[in-house]
């Protein structure tokens, strides 16, 4: 049968159409992108932290020589911008978080060299994530078109039957 000779559909398959695209859209698609955008955010977030620490590696790495006692005053943040003073015995090692809740105390240039290893590694896992999220928003734009024609084949669908009545 010639796909442009069938039977238009109900109003009550229409509906129902409607329905399954739009739980497809809330409960899938919408659902997918809001994991993928904090999947991505959460990378963003870690490229971050690791610059912040890089530019600490370099502050430390240029007052050394300055350090007589060898010892280091600083401040720590203990949470929610709750600082407070503490004193590292010896700022030539540092403990690096390398992720699933693992630290590596690295020497200050180690640290350096896995920081310059590790973001553009989160870079380039940012820019999947944001091409997924682009792939599933244009799934999102396909559904909510078909969710349109849909919509507007049960209105002229309506329409006929209203005009048939006179």
């Amino acid at each position: 049968m010639d796909p442009l000779m069938e039977e238009p559909l109900s109003r009550q398959e229409v509906a129902e159409k409607v329905q399954q695209y739009e739980r497809f859209l809330n409960e899938k698609l919408r659902a997918d992108l809001r994991l993928v955008l904090e999947q991505r955010d959460a990378l963003y977030t870690d490229i971050a932290e690791y610059n912040k620490l890089a530019a600490v590696i370099k502050t430390i790495k240029e007052a050394q020589p300055q350090m007589e006692d060898r010892k280091l005053q600083t401040k720590v943040d203990l949470g929610c911008s709750f600082f407070c003073q503490a004193e590292v015995a010896n700022p030539t090692m540092i403990s690096v978080g390398i992720g699933y809740g693992f630290f590596v105390e690295f020497t200050l240039d180690e640290a350096t060299a896995f920081i310059e290893k590790r973001v553009p590694l989160l870079d380039s896992q940012a820019e999947e994530k944001t091409a997924t999220a682009s792939a599933i928003k244009a799934r999102i734009k396909v559904v909510l078109e078909g969710l349109r024609e849909l919509q507007s084949l049960d209105t002229i669908g309506h329409e006929e039957d209203t005009s048939r009545n006179f």
